[in-house]
């Protein structure tokens, strides 16, 4: 064998050992060529790169495994536990569809404030009030405008209101304007009869869904008779 040969065997070998380590195939003529010094500092940096291209990979894992988890993809726990919640007081899926989606909006605006939302959440369940609003909301997607529990809905979403603005929780914190427009507009076309229990509460003098708020008495539209039922208690 040649001193030729033998320098070209020995040069593929020392290409095979630095690919087999890792070494992107770009950086292999630049090894080899490189002395002591710059190859320690070459393979210095490649270990570098490869430390951040292993931390994006586990973050990949890691969203997919959230991806295959369903709402956790992107949603923080304390909501993921809140829908479950809600599960359990037995609203219908449909309903919790169209409020992880808000809540998906939500976090993505407010990231630093969803979990202290949540909490407040989780209290206002405590309320029988809320309760029965969200028992109703077990069919509410399907209700016409015209269904009886369509005011019953803005009897017990009035009397929440009424002891909202009393306790000075008028909602939206940290919400710009359009996002709020947002949330309402979702809310109002998520069936027919949402659309009308927000136009009975504007009748009575509230506007809003996210933020709430009073409206002037001298711009009320007149209240039409069957929008005023008898106040239900909660069950």
């Amino acid at each position: 064998m040649s001193t030729y040969d033998a320098a070209a065997v020995v040069r593929l070998i020392r290409i095979r050992t630095l690919a087999d380590a890792g070494v992107p195939l770009a950086r292999v003529q630049e090894l080899l060529d490189a002395g002591p010094e710059e190859f320690t500092d070459g393979v210095q940096e490649i270990d570098k790169e490869l430390r951040a291209e292993i931390r994006r990979l586990q973050g990949t894992r890691r969203r997919l495994a959230r991806l295959a988890a369903g709402e956790h993809l992107a949603l923080p726990r304390s909501v993921v536990d809140y829908l479950d919640r809600l599960r359990g007081l037995g609203v219908e899926e449909r309903y919790i569809e169209r409020e992880r989606d808000a809540w998906i909006m939500v976090a993505a605006q407010v990231p630093h404030l969803i979990d202290s939302v949540i909490a407040e959440k989780h209290e206002q369940l405590d309320d029988p009030d809320m309760v029965q609003l969200y028992s109703l909301f077990r069919e509410a997607p399907d209700w016409s405008p015209d269904d009886p529990r369509v005011v019953e809905v803005a009897d017990i979403v009035e009397r929440l209101m009424v002891r909202a603005v009393e306790a000075g929780e008028v909602g939206a914190d940290g919400f710009d304007d359009q996002f709020v427009d947002l949330l309402d507009s979702t809310m109002v076309e998520s069936s027919p009869g949402a659309e009308r229990v927000v136009a009975i509460l504007e009748e009575r003098g509230w506007r809003g869904w996210t933020r709430i708020e009073r409206v002037p008495a001298d711009r009320l539209k007149p209240e039409s008779p069957s929008s005023r039922s008898h106040v239900r208690g909660p069950v």
